[in-house]
């Protein structure tokens, strides 16, 4: 199957927000029309990368050696195994993504590096994640892993059922396991949000944001982490870091939770 590069990825799309170069000009078209629309856009996508770097920290000091990356995007600077392995040389980390041109450039970013892979997978199919031999290969069924859900979910309409492909993956990890998940929701910029939907209903993700009681119904069957689901900038911040002014304009709540 062919690549369209005329029409915009949602994991490059991210790149470019985050500052990055793996991204074409129907992306960066789209990130900018965004960025007119909605100018905080970069500021949220930066709160969300800190809350991923925030949660791999807090997972790695629990004692978590292995993450399973869902819908991982391309792995630019700051991403999961920068973050773990700097703590924990022997952390692994799988990324998973559906984009054949994430999925290339994050195999180009990784060459070299034994503890990572990268696999090519649609996550609503947890039993093709599960059962890839680069998974099998790298994570260790018996150990707790860190499923990662960063900003991914609210790419799942609601026809695949989010809550029950949470609930699947919940299921193939063992106890002591964790979910890290964050996603958009409806707040009180719901003028822009129904423009921002419109622009990726031009990717082959289109967008659905969720009301913060249909995201806590995410982590059923996990125990949440203090201070549970919280705006993104609210979960865990850096002690004497900057506060952040009315984070409910960064319009995404995250959570970590523990499979008991």
């Amino acid at each position: 199957m062919g690549i369209d590069l005329d029409r915009p990825s949602a994991a490059r799309v991210y790149d470019f927000y985050l500052g990055g170069f793996h991204n074409f000009a129907a992306d960066r078209e789209m990130g900018r029309q965004a960025v007119s629309m909605w100018p905080e856009l970069p500021e949220i996508m930066r709160a969300n990368r800190g809350f991923l770097r925030r949660a791999v920290e807090f997972l790695v000091g629990a004692g978590v050696r292995q993450f399973l990356d869902l819908g991982s995007g391309i792995p630019t600077v700051g991403n999961v195994h920068e973050v773990a392995q700097r703590l924990a040389a022997d952390s692994r980390v799988v990324y998973v993504d559906n984009d054949p041109v994430a999925v290339e450039h994050s195999q180009a970013i990784l060459a070299g590096d034994d503890r990572t892979a990268v696999v090519q997978a649609d996550m609503r199919d947890p039993d093709a994640v599960i059962g890839d031999p680069a998974v099998r290969a790298l994570l260790d069924p018996s150990q707790p892993t860190a499923v990662l859900m960063v900003a991914v979910l609210h790419f799942v309409p609601d026809e695949d059922d989010p809550a029950g492909l949470v609930a699947r993956f919940r299921d193939a990890v063992p106890s002591g396991s964790y979910l890290a998940l964050s996603h958009a929701a409806e707040g009180e910029q719901a003028d822009r949000a129904a423009e921002h939907r419109g622009l990726y209903r031009r990717t082959a993700t289109p967008m659905t944001m969720r009301t913060r009681d249909q995201i806590v119904t995410l982590f059923d069957g996990w125990e949440m982490v203090e201070p549970g689901v919280v705006y993104l900038p609210q979960w865990r911040p850096e002690p004497g870091g900057p506060a952040v002014e009315r984070p409910e304009r960064m319009t995404g709540l995250a959570g970590v939770g523990r499979k008991p």
